[in-house]
């Protein structure tokens, strides 16, 4: 059996353009209802008792799959068993299917909240609000097929409820691999917000979030004592140079409204104060707000190495592990957000949203077809306690999840 839907009458929450009187009606009339609401609710407490790291989400996919089958749907089950699709509506040449995405994945952080639906896995929890993205878009997926059923659904949408989206470089190129993409012509999706209110979202057309890579050098030549630095190569003072050259460099090779940054998270020399080492290692992220220069960061960045340990005669072996480039927004699909949300709760829910340096994998998506994703405002009204993704205390306002569902409905209802 469906969701229950409850009509809404609020003729000031239209978006800007004319809108026909059944696309308004429908819109009014797919609020979250009390009892699909408190079901949402309990289900996303239900994944966030039970967090599952990156290509280890079993039981989470297990779960989503078992409710969309209640709700008479056909979920499939992506290679390696993690991850699932859903299609609702018929395939239709003439309108290529809206997806919406969702990630599974938690964090290997201890949960440090006192709550009744705190982790009951040890070092995991779920502190980026996956919980929530997940539950969103199955809540979604229930509301469409009520609609579809009454034969009201405009456009065939399909769900995606991706794996390891905290996996560098991200799940989002498994599910790409396996075909999530084919027949879509548009993506959308959210992301949990501590500094929105409840309520609201942030949009931003263009890049809203960081490339991220991660860059690992280990240099190795001759050491020796101390005394005689002019017979080994001396590793610390090379690698004292990259550490600070290499950065500094980069900021006068490229533009900075890039904003190309390298950040060293680990520099590891030497072992006693007269040793001049064989070894050291330096590891640490690169990340660019756009995405052209994200594209010739490697090169660049392998040359300058390159140039900076030759003049301290050492060998450099340097590992660049591409990450994921930034979201850049396509325009029309932050339209489409910005109808959605204004036709459900107004224009005043809709904040604009600066550009994160955290890195999203949703971008490998955009590499593909448009879309859009979206900021969901997760504080509680009135709460002014500054909290972080990735933090053990991190929750959220669950009111943000008939939000969710009502945005990404609407979105479908105007698409």
């Amino acid at each position: 059996m469906g969701p229950t839907l409850t009509e809404v009458n609020d003729s000031s929450a239209a978006p800007s353009g004319a809108l026909s009187a059944a696309v308004l009606s429908g819109l009014r009339e797919t609020a979250v209802s009390d009892g699909l609401r408190a079901e949402l609710i309990e289900f996303r407490r239900d994944l966030h008792r039970h967090p599952e790291l990156g290509r280890q989400e079993f039981r989470t996919t297990e779960q989503v799959r078992a409710r969309l089958e209640r709700a008479g749907l056909a979920p499939r089950v992506l290679p390696g068993g993690t991850g699932l699709i859903c299609d609702i509506g018929e395939t239709d040449p003439e309108k290529p299917r809206l997806a919406l995405r969702a990630d599974l994945d938690a964090l290997p952080v201890p949960d440090t909240k006192k709550v009744e639906y705190r982790s009951t896995v040890e070092g995991r929890a779920h502190a980026c609000g996956h919980d929530v993205h997940t539950t969103v878009v199955l809540g979604t997926g229930l509301v469409l097929a009520e609609l579809a059923r009454n034969g009201r659904l405009p456009r065939p949408v399909r769900l995606v409820f991706q794996a390891a989206e905290e996996i560098m470089p991200g799940g989002a190129l498994d599910a790409i691999k396996a075909k999530v993409l084919d027949g879509v012509g548009r993506i959308l999706a959210v992301h949990c917000d501590p500094k929105v209110e409840v309520g609201r979202i942030g949009l931003r057309q263009g890049p809203i979030t960081s490339a991220a890579d991660r860059l690992t050098l280990t240099l190795e030549g001759p050491g020796g004592h101390s005394a005689r630095p002019h017979l080994t190569t001396d590793l610390v003072m090379a690698t004292a140079k990259l550490a600070s050259e290499l950065p500094a460099v980069l900021t006068r090779r490229v533009d900075p409204r890039s904003g190309l940054s390298i950040v060293w998270g680990r520099i590891q020399a030497g072992h006693a104060a007269n040793v001049i080492p064989q070894r050291a290692d330096l590891e640490g992220t690169v990340r660019c707000l756009d995405l052209s220069a994200w594209h010739d960061a490697p090169d660049l960045v392998h040359e300058v190495i390159d140039q900076v340990a030759a003049m301290y005669r050492a060998k450099v072996e340097i590992t660049y592990q591409r990450g994921v480039p930034p979201v850049v927004n396509e325009a029309e699909s932050v339209e489409l957000l910005r109808d959605a949300m204004s036709a459900r709760r107004g224009a005043h829910a809709i904040e604009d949203t600066e550009q994160s340096l955290g890195g999203e994998d949703f971008s490998w998506y955009l590499e593909h077809v448009p879309g859009a994703l979206a900021r969901l405002g997760v504080r509680p009204v009135g709460d002014t306690t500054k909290r972080d993704l990735h933090q053990g205390d991190f929750d959220v306002d669950e009111g943000a999840i008939a939000v969710g569902v009502e945005l990404f409905t609407a979105a479908v209802l105007l698409s």
